[in-house]
């Protein structure tokens, strides 16, 4: 008979790009495999739940198709014809090539591209330490952050907030632009313990009836790009009823009465003729706000990916200003625990050797980069390498046909380093398989929460697979690139950098598992002053002071409110495009992670457009037709799902599918723009008009 499987449980810590960041607890069988991963039941923001895609991770780290050994392309780009080939041999030819181009067209040539495929600081931050060791062209992150931590720190001066587990201590919980149930499932955890134990009213703010919509007490969805002029009228009804908390507002707050003088004409009828929200709606959201002190503004990333998402994050924090929620426990406003960090990454990032001369290219504009755009390019000569690590541009990144047409570029040498063969791997020289992060140690911290934690590894890397850290040293060496993380292991920087920040030590962190960071609650709430020199909240934001300007100003930002108001730069539909696109996430896929697993493949079944029965009917669309989608930027062919929960001319495709997956060839991200968004860069993926017709 063949001896039992002996199965462990171990901790760890889930990678992916969802702040949640959940504490875990893996089954490990025979040292090798991995069964169900758990919650951490012990770590009390996870709370023993964790997303049922990461719930059956075994199914994606154990996946027929994922890449074991290095390839070489043989075949045409994109083609995906490819043959094995050694470790050595193709990180030979990696480092022969961007020697060459350093050599011919200078190190910015070379533009390593990584974002967050992982969390984790050393695998996801570590090719900043080849970029900058080597003056390779600089990374501009700008796709996911630069349009919400502006507008939150525009009004408190610090990316930080009440502490999240508080929302369980609510007496109401606003949940605005976060679908929770798919992208961060903890946060329903703690909203619904505060509705069984204190009676809590649940409010959700989105553009469609998603999971999390159908939960709230009170569901508000409203046309995109259109949060301020909610938040606007909401703080009108305040001051109007005297709901507003006029104690707190003069010790806290910068310029009330001018805010309630600019208030006076954007009441309710206003906001429902932009919002397409009743005046009623409006009314009932902003009395239960105003009457449950502790209300709890649990702010997401959806929202702010619009043209105007900063100015509408802003917006939405100036609520539980003009009501005081900040003083209580259970009240105020939340989006990202960033600044609690503090963080000394200069051995991960080798912040030490950075040139201040090296152009900074921008993440969100890689199709304007390749395909040789002077502005993109910073005025400056070309790229002609890529090394890209943690990512998939060529499905996730904004307008699709740029991206696609600078990937096929001939003189264009490409190395991806990654789980499976991606579109963005299919267009590669070189692809060369990559860890998964049970395969490696790592260290993180939560952005919906306050935990620094440790990941073990928990099982040796599957075939040939070597981990960000392993490959971006290998490449050190043989390009002559010196810093001494090149030559340490992830356990050693872990521990430095540990140290360095004031955490203590690996084998400290190690013992307790995960180290809780949160602030104390007077400084969380912000009642010993906001993060500016007066320590007042900001209603009139100063965007070319605010937190994140050091980065440099860019888009209309000088067109920008400086009070809270509908901000009306969005892409508004027109004669041509009548109806206005949202690309939002959905619940089986993390962007493009999980879309090769079979049980999120057969969850999300395949592309899709909401759209409106009304509006269907109007162009004779009935529920399953293939419809074509289009603008100026592209077109696509899917099919179409009617949908009565949005808006009429509002649109919803969820998740980023990979482009084989829909009729023509062509993802959803052709339809995206790479304009630059106010005030900082970022992509507006949620901002788009278009037109559909019957295919």
């Amino acid at each position: 008979m063949n001896a039992p499987a002996l199965i462990v449980r171990r901790p760890s810590v889930c990678p992916h790009d969802c702040p949640s960041a959940c504490a875990l607890d893996v089954e490990v069988i025979d040292n090798s495999r991995i069964g169900r991963v758990h919650g951490a039941s012990d770590q009390t923001y996870t709370a023993g739940v964790v997303c049922a895609k990461v719930a059956r991770y075994a199914e994606r780290i154990h996946h027929k198709d994922r890449l074991l050994r290095p390839l070489k392309r043989v075949g045409p780009k994109g083609s995906g014809q490819f043959a094995p080939i050694s470790w050595d041999d193709a990180l030979d030819i990696v480092a022969e090539n961007f020697l060459r181009c350093e050599r011919d067209f200078g190190a910015e040539s070379v533009w390593p591209y990584h974002y967050a495929g992982t969390m984790g600081l050393v695998m996801r931050d570590g090719l900043r330490r080849l970029t900058h060791a080597k003056r390779y062209s600089g990374f501009f992150s700008t796709i996911c952050i630069n349009t919400a931590w502006p507008g939150f720190t525009a009004g408190t001066g610090k990316l930080t907030g009440p502490d999240p587990r508080e929302m369980a201590k609510a007496d109401c919980v606003v949940i605005w632009g976060t679908n929770a149930v798919a992208t961060q499932v903890n946060v329903m955890t703690h909203a619904m313990k505060a509705r069984k134990e204190r009676g809590a009213k649940i409010v959700v703010v989105d553009i469609y009836r998603n999971d999390t919509m159908k939960q709230a007490d009170l569901a508000l969805c409203l046309k995109p790009g259109t949060d301020g002029a909610l938040a606007c009228a909401a703080m009108h009804v305040l001051f109007r009823d005297n709901l507003a908390d006029h104690d707190y507002l003069q010790r806290y707050t910068d310029a009330p009465d001018e805010l309630e003088a600019h208030l006076k004409t954007r009441d309710p009828q206003w906001a429902s003729a932009i919002t397409g929200l009743e005046p009623a709606e409006i009314e009932a959201f902003a009395h239960l706000v105003g009457e449950r002190k502790r209300t709890y503004f649990r702010l997401g990333y959806g929202f702010s990916r619009q043209r105007n998402g900063a100015a509408n994050m802003h917006a939405a924090t100036c609520i539980a200003a003009v009501t005081g929620a900040w003083r209580y426990e259970g009240g105020g406003a939340f989006h990202n625990n960033g600044g609690i960090y503090h963080w000394r990454k200069t051995l991960i990032e080798g912040l030490d050797v950075v040139d201040p001369n090296v152009r900074v290219l921008d993440q969100s504009r890689i199709g304007a980069v390749l395909c040789g755009e002077k502005e993109a390019l910073c005025g400056r000569g070309p790229v002609k390498a890529l090394l890209v690590q943690s990512t998939n541009p060529a499905t996730v990144a904004p307008s699709q046909e740029k991206v696609r047409r600078g990937f096929a570029r001939d003189d264009l040498f490409v190395c991806v380093h990654e789980h499976f063969l991606t579109e963005t791997a299919r267009f590669a020289d070189i692809v060369l398989p990559a860890t998964m992060f049970l395969e490696h140690d790592d260290l993180y911290q939560g952005g919906g929460h306050s935990y620094v934690m440790f990941g073990p590894k928990a099982i040796e890397p599957a075939g040939e697979c070597r981990s960000n850290h392993d490959l971006v040293c290998a490449l050190a060496k043989r390009l002559g690139a010196e810093h001494p993380g090149f030559s340490m292991s992830p356990r050693e920087i872990i521990d430095w950098t540990l140290r360095e920040s004031g955490w203590g030590t690996l084998a400290e962190l190690e013992e307790k598992k995960w180290l809780d960071v949160q602030p104390a609650f007077a400084d969380a709430h912000f009642l010993n002053g906001f993060g500016f020199k007066d320590k007042r909240f900001r209603f009139k934001a100063d965007w070319a002071t605010t937190p994140f300007a050091n980065i440099g100003l860019m888009g209309p930002w000088r067109d920008m409110p400086s009070l809270p108001d509908h901000w009306a730069v969005i892409e508004a539909a027109d004669d041509e495009h009548p109806f206005r696109l949202a690309t939002s996430p959905s619940r089986g896929f993390l962007n493009t992670s999980f879309t090769e697993t079979p049980a999120s493949r057969k969850r999300e079944g395949r592309p899709t457009v909401m759209i409106h029965p009304e509006d269907a009917a109007r162009l004779q669309i009935k529920d399953g037709d293939v419809v074509r989608l289009g603008n100026r930027r592209g077109e696509t062919r899917l099919h179409a799902r009617l949908f009565a929960g949005l808006r009429r001319g509002v649109l919803i495709s969820e998740g980023v599918w990979p482009a084989a997956a829909f009729l023509d060839g062509k993802g959803i991200n052709v339809l995206t723009g790479d304009d630059v968004v106010a005030p900082f860069g970022g992509a507006a993926f949620h901002d788009n008009r278009v037109w559909l017709r019957p295919a």
